[in-house]
């Protein structure tokens, strides 16, 4: 199996990317969304972050159309804030928040992604980049079907690694680190204005 990921900075397009990998086969037991909640507006709308628990734990709710899309729960990372989160990542990140310290839930996912075989330098990326009001996509799959996963990721509008790592660390960035305080809202929105792309015509 390899671990395929992407960093979406729109909730939207992570959605689409987890349907569309869905429709291509991928068993939504090996897809895993991680979203920033604060961000994630259209998560919230569809009823995902209703009724969810804010705490350690991972409540699954009812949103999205269907597969893994219809577990989305809300959990809390340091460093982060809340999360809308389902599948096998956010299930490693409970399980590390439930038997370690504050720093246990962004451990855990980086911790996932480094044992699936994610350079901790992507890792760290990622746990970032939902920091700043983004979501995370990763699914596990068969070696042979890595090719079409990624290419799926790719057209539905991921961030590329290489250009957001070299613009983070232009700000002084190096690392993903949970003692910092969640982004605000108006953070996050700075931060989508900085990054949107011109809409294809």
């Amino acid at each position: 199996m390899r671990t395929v990921t992407g960093l979406f900075d729109d909730y939207t397009d992570a959605r689409s990317a987890v349907s569309a990998l869905e429709a291509s086969g991928v068993a939504s037991k090996d897809i895993s969304i991680v979203s920033n909640a604060a961000a994630g507006r259209d998560a919230a709308q569809s009823g995902a972050a209703t009724g969810a628990e804010s705490g350690a734990g991972l409540g699954a709710v009812v949103g999205g159309t269907g597969g893994l899309l219809t577990g989305l729960g809300i959990m809390a990372i340091p460093g982060v804030g809340p999360v809308v989160a389902a599948g096998w990542l956010a299930a490693t990140a409970v399980g590390a928040l439930a038997g370690a310290a504050a720093g246990g839930a962004a451990g855990g996912i980086i911790g996932a992604l480094t044992g699936s075989g994610v350079s901790e330098q992507d890792a760290n990326l990622y746990a970032e980049g939902v920091r700043r009001g983004g979501s995370l996509v990763t699914a596990r799959v068969d070696e042979t079907l890595a090719p079409e996963a990624e290419a799926i990721l790719k057209r539905s509008n991921w961030v590329d690694p290489i250009e957001r790592r070299a613009a983070y660390n232009k700000e002084g960035w190096t690392t993903f680190d949970d003692t910092l305080d969640p982004y605000a809202p108006e953070q996050i929105e700075e931060e989508r204005v900085r990054y949107r792309r011109p809409p294809i015509v």
